[in-house]
């Protein structure tokens, strides 16, 4: 491959993002554009086979050209399912219709949208700074991690840490938020295992770009996690009642 054809591939996928992201946009309110099936397919996998639904990524990046998922359903889907599940958190824990309505806008901005939007650009300016392999020659084609890639990445590492945190804690709370060891040594190690599984996919979603290298960098936080769970449960502190006191204050 001549230089001249890399600089002109390079220019091509440097300005691809930039012209896809408005349309990534425009398609979150075109339902009939998106694919439902094939998101809930990816949901399930991510939290049964995570291997296998990154192995997609693979095969998106052959038939589109790029790493980033260009249907926007994944988020509209995630964002729907966190607001049913704050809305029956509020039901059973908030008698103020008012404050149910920011608890909800407030779980979506800052738990979801704007932490994921942080997450990303740090793991985006990381992997694209530090992380990624010297091209041996001047004759290869640049590759860098896409922004929307590495918000594509915390959508999918959130989504199972939704299911444990959210779903799993609803019906388990009335039993994590009492009084006591045993509630805070569960719910502390339902944290541990979430936080550990976020973080073990935000490293599959990484390790899968063949342009990148030590990206078991990722998986330094587990160690951290492990470490601090066995303080927390000594020292009593229950991160359910933490949390759900931050809201619902009045009702535990």
């Amino acid at each position: 491959m001549s230089p001249t054809v890399s600089k002109t591939r390079s220019s091509i996928s440097i300005s691809r993002p930039n012209a896809m992201f408005p349309q990534y946009l425009r398609r979150i309110v075109k339902w009939q554009q998106m694919d439902i099936e094939y998101t809930f397919w990816q949901m399930l996998h991510l939290c049964t086979a995570p291997k296998i639904a990154y192995q997609h990524t693979k095969y998106h990046k052959q038939t589109k050209n790029q790493w980033a998922r260009d249907d926007p359903a994944f988020v509209v889907i995630c964002s729907l399912l966190l607001a049913l599940a704050t809305v029956a958190y509020c039901a059973a824990y908030d008698h103020s219709a008012a404050h149910a309505v920011s608890v909800v806008i407030s779980v979506l901005l800052f738990h979801f949208l704007l932490a994921g939007i942080l997450l990303a650009t740090c793991c985006w300016f990381l992997t694209n700074a530090y992380l990624r392999e010297e091209a041996p020659n001047t004759c290869v084609v640049e590759q860098r991690v896409e922004w929307l890639y590495a918000f594509d990445v915390h959508c999918n590492s959130f989504f199972p840490m939704f299911v444990m945190l959210y779903v799993i804690h609803y019906f388990l709370s009335p039993l994590l938020v009492a009084h006591g060891f045993i509630p805070a040594l569960l719910s502390n190690l339902l944290f541990m295992v979430a936080a550990s599984y976020h973080h073990y996919l935000n490293f599959l979603g990484y390790d899968v770009l063949p342009f990148l290298e030590r990206t078991t960098f990722f998986l330094y936080p587990i160690g951290i996690v492990i470490i601090l769970s066995p303080i927390l449960i000594l020292s009593g502190f229950n991160p359910s009642r933490y949390f759900m006191n931050i809201y619902f204050s009045r009702t535990l």
